[in-house]
């Protein structure tokens, strides 16, 4: 069985934008809520064993994640914007996401695959009506449809897990998608650009679906840094590797160090090296040799921090990151995304699932931004070098469990989206966080280095 996920870019694909009418956000709104159940529905099109087995530890039983689906999406646009008696409340606590780990949820009395996809068509039907009936304005859960909005990138965020779950399970190919496009000239890996030192206004205050650790817009000042224009390569990352890497602890912080140690790392996740020294992949059920143009997945915050020393050079910081993508020196402000204001299209990134892997570097020059950085957005996930905390003037909304308790853990941020993230749920001002250790996830790196180094 072969399921297409692939997800066309166009119109109103991506996030909203600020001062909407509520009729064009209704529009949105139903045209994402549609677009996000057929993504859901195509990574839930297996087997019912494979459906309630747990494929690893690190992941919920693919049933599981579909039904939490229908559960937020009852909880915040049927409940409370709908105004709704609960469908299932016996269920609450089944996809509670605090409640129980995800190594356990595979032990719940979940819901059967069939009853799952029977509750999220019952919850959705209801959504719509809730949409329908919204004026989409006055308190600020329903005002420019953030609830919907939230509702939108919930799903697609749990999309994301999903695909990540996908790639973890055992046995041949159940997802196919067209390969990505190749630059069309030369493309320099090596090649950095300047970003000159001064303020930009970090996160945002105007943007409509932005979530609460987003917020306020904030002014920043920073020193100059040139930071790679393409994100750091499987070729280079294997060089990286051959030169013992791996094995040298003077590059690697002592956290990471034990933990490579005590995990016995010794390349990316998925990758292995035949007799005669090449590196090959699995990628959702194909083995194939590691492309070295294509930027570097599946490595953790430790290999990442690693390998820029190896390199001499360091990590950005979130701070740095977001500069480099949104700040437009011409204008002296912040972009929504590298490549302007636009909604994200087919020739910006490498999102929404299109393909299942990341673009060789240079594939997306009408994504760079005003300093000329390509592929912030999409392909992989960007480790920064900054742990998770609120910005300035931080206020939860509209629940503390979104961001506000994980602050101060055991975390670092991402930024960017990768091949796996939908236009709806990225943007440039978007934050992402996992612990350092974590490798099934999509992510990637690149790399800066102070501008007098």
């Amino acid at each position: 069985m072969t399921a297409d996920p692939a997800v066309p870019a166009g119109p109103l694909t991506g996030p909203a934008t600020p001062g909407e009418s509520p009729e064009t956000m209704r529009t949105r709104v139903a045209a994402l809520l549609g677009r996000s159940r057929e993504r859901s529905t195509a990574l839930t099109a297996l087997d019912d064993s494979e459906l309630a087995a747990q494929h690893s530890p690190l992941m919920s039983p693919l049933v599981w994640d579909l039904a939490h689906i229908g559960s937020m999406e009852e909880l915040w646009l049927v409940r409370d914007v709908g105004g709704r008696e609960p469908l299932r409340p016996e269920i609450d606590g089944l996809y509670d996401a605090f409640q129980h780990s995800r190594s356990s949820r595979v032990e719940l009395p979940l819901l059967t695959p069939a009853e799952a996809r029977g509750y999220v068509a019952e919850v959705r039907d209801k959504a719509l009506d809730a949409l329908h009936r919204s004026p989409l304005r006055g308190r600020p859960l329903e005002a420019e449809g953030f609830a919907f909005g939230m509702i939108v990138q919930h799903e697609q965020q749990h999309d994301e897990t999903m695909l990540a779950t996908h790639q973890l399970r055992s046995g041949g190919p159940v997802l196919d998608a067209a390969p990505p496009p190749r630059p069309a000239g030369a493309v320099d890996p090596a090649a950095e650009v300047l970003v000159p030192a001064g303020p930009f206004e970090m996160g945002t205050s105007a943007e409509p679906w932005a979530l609460d650790n987003e917020r306020p817009a904030h002014v920043v000042d920073l020193p100059a840094f040139r930071i790679d224009v393409h994100p750091v390569t499987n070729g280079a990352f294997a060089a990286f590797v051959d030169a013992g890497g791996y094995d040298d602890p003077r590059l690697w912080t002592d956290a990471g160090w034990a933990h490579r140690t005590e995990e016995g790392l010794v390349a990316p996740r998925f990758w292995s090296r035949d007799s005669d020294g090449t590196w090959w992949r699995r990628r959702f059920g194909v083995v194939e040799r590691v492309p070295d143009d294509e930027p570097v997945v599946h490595v953790s915050f430790h290999e990442a921090q690693a390998y820029a020393r190896w390199a001499g050079k360091r990590l950005p910081t979130e701070a740095e990151w977001e500069k480099a993508a949104r700040h437009d020196p011409a204008t002296g402000r912040s972009r929504r995304f590298p490549w302007g204001d636009d909604e994200p299209r087919a020739e910006h990134a490498n999102l929404g699932q299109r393909h299942l892997q990341p673009a060789p570097i240079g594939s997306y020059p009408a994504g760079a931004s005003a300093f000329g950085v390509q592929q912030m957005v999409g392909d992989v996930w960007e480790w920064c070098d900054s742990g998770w905390h609120p910005y300035p003037g931080f206020s939860v909304f509209p629940y503390p469990e979104y961001s506000e308790v994980f602050f101060g853990g055991d975390y670092a941020v991402l930024r960017g989206g990768s091949f796996g993230t939908d236009p709806a749920a990225i943007r440039a001002t978007f934050r992402n966080w996992d612990h350092p250790i974590r490798r099934q996830i999509f992510a990637g790196f690149r790399l800066v280095r102070d501008a007098g180094v």
